[in-house]
């Protein structure tokens, strides 16, 4: 089952646990910047991609990093994607 889940909250998940895979404080990860510039390898950005959907309950499109670059932006994006479908239930 898909879980509602605010721009804030998916904007957290989304820090901690790239600033887990990089090793780094999630203090130390900027909302705005891209993810192409965030020292990830495709692998981990796979792995992420794919626990972020288990948490979510939901597959997110192949096109939702290409159309949504920013953690800022994917987490504004993930929002709008869980009020559809809580509405649509």
């Amino acid at each position: 089952m898909a879980k509602v889940v605010t721009a804030d909250e998916a904007q957290k998940w989304l820090i901690d646990e790239i600033a887990q895979r990089l090793g780094i404080e999630p203090t130390e990860v900027p909302p705005e910047q891209y993810f192409d510039e965030l020292d990830l390898d495709s692998t981990t950005a796979l792995i992420i991609a794919g626990e972020m959907e288990s948490w979510l309950g939901f597959e997110l499109g192949t096109t939702a990093l290409w159309y949504h670059p920013t953690i800022k932006a994917l987490s504004e994006h993930i929002a709008e994607e869980c009020e559809q479908r809580a509405t649509a239930a």
